[in-house]
């Protein structure tokens, strides 16, 4: 017996960001992945075909960057990942515009109040990050934690929804 298997059309984009260069990855109209580019000046491998949809996200990131937008509307798809994992990034929804959790409170959220590592595990595993906002995540006592794109990222993401919050009052 035979077994059919499905393949993904993925397209590419760039979306330049106040924080460098994001690569958006989609399947159809769904995003599938963000990923910072840490290197400057490199052109992709893969082949870049924009359409409307990168285009709608595009706009989207743009008006989230100055502090317009609050809630994304994309559709994303999460195509790798545990169940575990999809778990944990699907909860950061619930994590409100310029507000953090802490790991703790997503174990607990998820319910699984022992899993505080593994919780942290699965978020640098994030394959959307911004759009499931896992920057929101920081350490019980305060401090910032990890982040997958630096901290540096995740704490200037951090201050643009706490400035804007804090502007919106």
């Amino acid at each position: 017996m035979t077994k059919k298997v499905r393949t993904l059309s993925l397209s590419f984009d760039k979306f330049q960001s106040p924080l460098g260069i994001l690569s958006l990855v989609f399947s159809g109209k769904t995003l599938v992945k963000i990923v910072f580019e840490r290197t400057h000046g490199i052109e992709p491998i893969s082949p870049i075909s924009p359409d409307r949809v990168s285009h709608s996200l595009k706009m989207q990131l743009g008006e989230y960057f100055k502090g317009n937008l609050r809630e994304f509307t994309q559709e994303v798809v999460l195509l790798q990942g545990t169940d575990f994992d999809k778990k944990v990034w699907l909860a950061l929804k619930e994590i409100p515009y310029g507000e953090t959790r802490s790991y703790r409170w997503l174990a607990e959220r998820i319910g699984n109040p022992k899993a505080v590592r593994a919780v942290g595990q699965a978020l640098g595993r994030n394959p959307i990050p911004i759009i499931l906002p896992c920057h929101r995540i920081i350490e019980s006592n305060g401090s910032i934690g990890g982040y997958s794109g630096g901290i540096n990222i995740k704490r200037r993401l951090l201050d643009l929804e706490y400035y804007y919050t804090i502007g919106m009052r």
